[in-house]
């Protein structure tokens, strides 16, 4: 296996390695405990891709330290990653020695032969506890550096097809150039990842905004691109002669980031971006159409899943060509309703619309411009149906737009774009359509701006509607010390009818891990899950399953449970200061060193109130020493007055004017007091915690917790007629 895919140079490779571990160790020393300690916050990996059956040392750069990194968590299968830690300073006799704040460490990257292509998210664990999300690219192809300092044609990088070009906008008006020998009629896939790299990052409040130019070795134009993947560019471009050829990459507004890095493949092999169709069967063959600029029309691929039976939902698939060699991923959704295909593009009009079944998913796409596309169905009165739509979530470059008709072709309903968690997207929904009176009806399907082409492939799930929830978790990740708490919000969003209470489980805990799963109430949409490390739990970070259960009520007292996975959640840091989520891949739960607070003790763990009345908390802190920065008490988590968890019943709230809630200068005790109004609803033993808040930047904050609180509430008794 190559020990480094990079094209640096070995020497390049060596002093690059010997002057990072030199400088980790003379970089600021700071002592522990003099201010609020962060867990690192990840900002980069350079380079950020690695090719396939190879390992290499990476580094990765952070907003606070990542000193004492011990492992490395790469999600999907098939990459993993060593910490190359720094010596620690040597000590001198009769003194401390303060621990380095390390923001650049080496990490070597291992990509098995079979890791799939594509990008992963990874975590470190150190001793401060787990850290941000990070990315990585995993590729087929070499990966090359851009370890030049020059912003000409003259200093430019030099590479061979195929290849992946890394770099970074590390400067204002910065230029990045790679040549490379191209041959008459050679056919080029040039796929730039940037911007998509930065949406997982913490502190990235603006992105990169790439062009990609393909220049002739007399600089003339001879293709470009600027967005295409959002803001990141994607082209084709036969080679017009034989000779040497330029790649130029920038920010289009000449602007700059030592974090801003890129991943651009190179390639002269088909490269799909899409298939049709876009939803198959979980356990049954299908013949995919591949579809992109650089794949010839025609081109079919057959792929059976047996004996395997394909997880639901969206995902990405590796497609064997006929020669024995693999495509690069096709982004695909697995469903367990029936598929039926769009037959003909003879369905634009209400009178041809094609007929389906329903339930099912109909795979079809706009062929052409202002294409729309008609599909009929029988239905029965007080039946309820969800229309959801698979498209641009899967790569596909339509912007839908659906409309549900009835027989003669009069709009009843339309939906455009979807939140779907915390995250407006271009895809479609409608939930819980009631349908009026038996007959026929219709569901249109276009572009919202009139678009078409092969790309523009799309899949409408429509399903029966049935109570149900989704949930979504504030954070992705939550830290611990040894005897000490942390708090994970859960939040759901309800669906056609479905109104019970939300039961939390947590699976796959650390070991040394307690946990105290908490429920959402029925009138409410968070709840809590508080976790507990035992006082001898060995230090450890590791993924954790979150789900929720609830058991809805069936014909005949036949009751059934359904169990809803939670999507992580990674906040982020936006202009201005607002605190905002992108979903990631995992949830970490961690045990880290003693950090700041060492205990939360509280005076009351079961609580009971009934309106008009109150009740005050005492809370003392255990401070680690030194450490005398304000703390903030709470018993919800907010952010410049937006509310991102509160678990508590109905009717109650804090009392700020009777608390003392920000504990200055050292301070270890303060107190809670909550008090219940006549809006006040039944809740038994409902779980929540008080939180002591450190903040690390404007947006985050170091949470610590006190062990799970309990509180029951008795309403206000209606007076009897």
């Amino acid at each position: 296996m190559p020990k480094n895919s990079f094209t640096c140079g070995k020497e390049f490779g060596k002093s690059m390695m010997k002057f990072v571990n030199s400088l980790l160790i003379l970089l600021l020393m700071v002592p522990v405990g003099i201010a609020q300690t962060s867990y690192p916050m990840l900002m980069t990996l350079q380079p950020v891709a690695i090719q396939v059956g190879t390992s290499a040392d990476m580094v990765v750069k952070s907003r606070s330290s990542m000193w004492g990194a011990n492992k490395v968590m790469v999600s999907g299968n098939g990459v993993t990653g060593e910490v190359v830690h720094p010596d620690p300073p040597e000590s001198k006799e009769g003194e401390e020695t303060p621990e380095p704040s390390l923001t650049s460490l080496t990490i070597k990257f291992t990509a098995r032969p079979d890791a799939q292509p594509g990008v992963r998210d990874f975590k470190l664990f150190t001793d401060r506890g787990v850290s941000t999300v990070g990315q990585i690219v995993i590729t087929r192809d070499l990966v090359v550096w851009d370890d030049v300092s020059t912003d000409t044609m003259d200093g430019a990088k030099e590479f061979q097809v195929p290849s992946t070009l890394t770099g970074v906008f590390e400067k204002p008006e910065d230029l990045d150039y790679f040549k490379f020998k191209g041959q008459a009629g050679q056919r080029l896939a040039i796929h730039c990842r940037c911007m998509r790299l930065q949406d997982r990052i913490h502190d990235l409040q603006t992105h990169a905004d790439p062009i990609v130019t393909l220049k002739n070795h007399l600089g003339s134009t001879v293709a470009a691109c600027d967005n295409y993947f959002a803001a990141d560019p994607y082209f084709v471009v036969e080679i017009p002669q034989t000779g040497e050829y330029f790649l130029e990459v920038r920010d289009v507004r000449y602007k700059s980031n030592a974090y801003w890095n890129y991943a651009i493949e190179v390639i002269d092999r088909p490269f799909p971006t899409n298939a049709f169709p876009l939803a198959i069967a979980a356990d049954q063959p299908v013949a995919f159409d591949l579809i992109g600029a650089s794949v010839e029309e025609g081109t079919k691929v057959t792929f059976d899943p047996f004996p395997l039976t394909l997880e639901t939902g969206r995902q990405w698939l590796s497609l064997r060509s006929d020669d024995g060699g693999l495509y690069d991923p096709i982004p695909i959704y697995v469903s367990q309703e029936k598929i039926i295909n769009e037959a003909d593009d003879n369905n634009d009009t209400v009178k041809n619309a094609q007929r389906i079944e329903v339930p099912s998913v109909v795979n079809g796409r706009m062929d052409k411009e202002a294409d729309i596309d008609y599909f009929s169905f029988e239905a029965k009165k007080g039946d309820t149906l969800t229309f959801e739509v698979i498209a641009r979530r899967s790569q596909s470059l339509l912007d839908s737009f659906i409309s549900i008709e009835n027989a003669e072709g009069t709009r009843l309903y339309a939906a455009d774009d979807y939140t779907f968690g915390r995250r407006s997207n271009w895809d479609s929904k409608y939930d819980n359509f009631s349908v009026p009176d038996d007959g026929v009806y219709h569901i249109s399907i276009h572009d919202r701006h009139l678009r078409g082409g092969p790309e523009y492939v799309y899949a409408i799930e429509i399903s029966r509607s049935a109570p149900t929830f989704e949930l979504t978790l504030d954070t992705d990740k939550t830290l611990t010390t040894p005897g000490t708490s942390g708090v994970l919000f859960v939040r759901a969003k309800r669906f056609n009818g479905f109104a019970g209470e939300i039961q939390l489980h947590a699976e796959n805990l650390p070991a040394g891990m307690q946990v105290a799963a908490g429920k959402i109430l029925a009138s409410g949409q968070d709840g809590c899950i508080v976790f507990t490390a035992n006082k001898d739990a060995p230090l450890d970070a590791q993924h954790v399953r979150i789900y929720g259960s609830a058991v809805l009520d069936g014909d005949e007292g036949q009751n059934t449970k359904l169990l809803i996975d939670a999507t992580p959640y990674q906040e982020t840091y936006m202009p201005g200061g607002g605190r905002s989520h992108y979903p990631v891949d995992t949830y970490t739960l961690s045990i880290q060193k003693p950090s700041d607070i060492r205990r939360i003790k509280v005076s009351a763990n079961e609580i009971s109130l009934k309106p008009g009345e109150e009740v005050k908390i005492d809370v003392e802190l255990e401070r680690a020493e030194g450490f005398d920065t304000n703390v903030s008490l709470d018993v919800i988590y907010q952010h410049l007055g937006q509310i991102w968890g509160n678990s508590l019943p109905k009717g109650i709230k804090m009392d700020g004017n009777k608390s003392k809630i920000l504990l200055t200068s050292g301070e270890l005790k303060g107190h809670v007091t909550l008090v219940a109004d006549d809006t006040l609803e039944q809740a038994a033993r409902q779980q929540f915690c008080i939180m002591a808040n450190v903040s690390l930047n404007f947006v985050m904050k170091a949470t610590y917790t006190s062990e799970p609180l309990f509180i029951t509430t008795t309403p206000k008794e209606e007076p009897a007629k």
